[in-house]
């Protein structure tokens, strides 16, 4: 009974949260929310993403040279830096992480 009580209040907290844009259409936020709330996007992409690349396994920090979800991040963030072109990320990351894997034996 207790799990139904807790999906229940995520579900109504969810819908207050949303709702509120719809029913004060006029809401505007202070300059500082705003600014932070630019940050939301990037701030849960790095929640995603970063226990992936330093835990592959799900259980133990990894954080060595024979990593290659580490070593496709980091790779990727420096394509990401320096091309500002996602296409371009995402095709340099994916091919650097699995030529890494299969340099490393690990597919």
């Amino acid at each position: 009974m207790d799990i139904w009580l807790l999906i229940l209040g995520m579900a109504v907290i969810t819908f207050v949260i949303r709702y509120s844009l719809f029913a004060w259409p006029n809401l505007r936020f202070p300059p500082l929310v705003r600014q932070g709330l630019r940050y939301v996007p990037i701030a849960v992409l790095c929640a995603i993403v970063a226990p992936g690349m330093f835990m592959p396994d799900g259980q133990t920090l990894q954080v060595r040279l024979d990593n290659a979800y580490l070593l496709g991040g980091v790779v990727t963030i420096a394509i990401a830096a320096l091309s500002r072109n996602l296409l371009a990320t995402i095709a340099g990351g994916l091919l650097v992480f699995f030529l890494l894997r299969w340099a490393l034996g690990q597919i």
